[in-house]
């Protein structure tokens, strides 16, 4: 068989980009891996790169150990602190899909000669757009709507076309891999164990008691701190003589305040998008967009100027907040996306 060419593959030790690696193998690719280490969990590492070893032994192929903690802590954990310490709700996973996975990633692709680079995210990418994955509960295509579009003719993604469980049960039918089969799903976040409130309490005081004020500044209530809040939470304060339930609609930190009122109040119409990051050159179009990852796509209207996207909902979104991201398609294709602002 010709060789396609070299591929960098992300390995974590997951059945995800284990099925990668042999897909690609099989394929008619020349097979590097890389594990990277993000963090400094004691022990997490350990036992993830043994997986990987194990692996790349059955493969017969080189695998690299990639320390990026300092890069990935400056990138990805430092902003996600610093936007919460703002009142922002930031996606960290966005973030190190940009600057680490397909960032340092590409970079360390280079520096090896490696041609292709590839993971066992669920999507799919023709070289021009990233694409829907065919498995819909999987699909991860709105954590990359903000890697950079030079890097998208190099990008392979095998389990885009493939569904969780087939993939489950391919490695089931590798006797040396089979508990990769069974082992339990990583967390969405990898520093979060837990909750967010456990990192952001490591670096700051996140019990403060506050004023829970109504849109008009009056002061109706109390909560136990700004950090504990995001946009759309309807526990955790009071509201005196409140009948209905009432949801978190802005958060002031330089007040240690949070405002909030009922449902329709979350109501949003209409929105602007900061750090555009686009497929192709677009100044005016119709689209969808997701304002979170676990939502719906809603048609809207945008216009693109002096570097940011003013979009106009056909149908009102709740729970809007800044700092999340925002993911443009056209259909199953991406178009990109940018910072809700």
């Amino acid at each position: 068989m010709m060789c396609k060419g070299k591929v960098l593959v992300g390995m974590s030790g997951g059945v995800d980009s284990t099925v990668t690696a042999i897909l690609l193998q099989k394929e008619g690719y020349e097979v590097e891996g890389v594990y990277m280490k993000l963090h400094n969990k004691p022990g997490y590492h350990e036992e993830n790169f043994t997986k990987v070893q194990r692996v790349a032994d059955y493969l017969g192929i080189k695998v690299n150990y990639y320390d990026i903690a300092e890069e990935f802590k400056e990138n990805v954990y430092d902003y996600f602190v610093e936007g919460y310490k703002e009142g922002l709700t930031p996606n960290p996973c966005v973030m190190c899909n940009r600057t680490i996975k397909f960032g340092k990633m590409v970079e360390f692709a280079d520096s090896i000669g490696a041609d292709f680079i590839a993971t066992g995210h669920y999507i799919k990418c023709d070289g021009e757009f990233i694409y829907m994955a065919e498995d819909p509960n999987k699909d991860q295509s709105y954590f990359l709507c903000e890697v950079k579009k030079e890097v998208l003719p190099r990008l392979i993604f095998p389990l885009g076309t493939w569904i969780k469980p087939d993939v489950k049960a391919y490695a089931a039918n590798i006797e040396v891999l089979q508990d990769f089969a069974t082992q339990s799903e990583s967390s969405e976040i990898c520093f979060v164990e837990n909750t967010y409130d456990e990192v952001l309490a490591r670096h700051m005081d996140i019990d403060m008691p506050g004023e829970t004020i109504d849109t008009e500044g009056n002061v109706v209530g109390t909560h136990k701190g700004y950090m504990h809040y995001t946009i759309g939470k309807r526990r955790g304060f009071t509201v005196d003589g409140a009948h209905d339930p009432h949801f978190v609609l802005e958060i002031k930190p330089e007040k240690n305040q949070i405002v909030v009122g009922t449902k329709e109040k979350l109501e949003a119409n209409a929105f602007e998008v900061k750090q555009l990051n686009l497929f192709k050159d677009l100044t005016e179009f119709d689209c969808t967009v997701k304002v979170r990852y676990r939502t719906q796509a809603v048609s809207c209207h945008v216009k693109i100027e002096a570097e940011k996207a003013y979009v106009i909902l056909n149908e009102p979104v709740f729970g809007l907040a800044r700092g999340q991201i925002a993911a443009f398609y056209e259909g199953d294709k991406m178009l990109g996306g940018g910072v809700i602002c």
